[in-house]
């Protein structure tokens, strides 16, 4: 890929997203306010988050691993299912995925 067409697409890019974003000033709050998009609203970060730990944990480049990654993941989401306090979901998780890298 070229310079030219590289910094042609940034900028199509950045100037894509600025009217994205000031198009969001002209909408009217009131189209937001209502309770079901409000719960919708707040569950989008969450959504985004498990989607960047699940990508991290089975991509690499282009191909799909099973690795110590998704043990401790499938530990942490066990330790959720229980209602363990979140420091013992985070240590049961790094514990687990430690110790099944150690044995491969």
């Amino acid at each position: 890929m070229s310079a030219a067409l590289t910094w042609s697409v940034l900028i199509a890019t950045s100037v894509l997203c600025y009217l994205i974003k000031l198009v969001g000033y002209f909408v009217p709050a009131r189209w937001f306010a209502g309770e079901r998009l409000q719960r919708i609203n707040a569950l989008i970060p969450v959504v985004l988050l498990s989607a960047l730990v699940v990508a991290q944990a089975l991509a690499v480049k282009t191909h799909i691993i099973l690795d110590h990654r998704m043990a401790g993941i499938a530990t942490a989401l066990a330790a959720l299912f229980a209602k363990a306090p979140f420091p013992v979901v985070v240590l049961a998780a790094a514990l687990t995925s430690a110790v099944v890298y150690r044995w491969h």
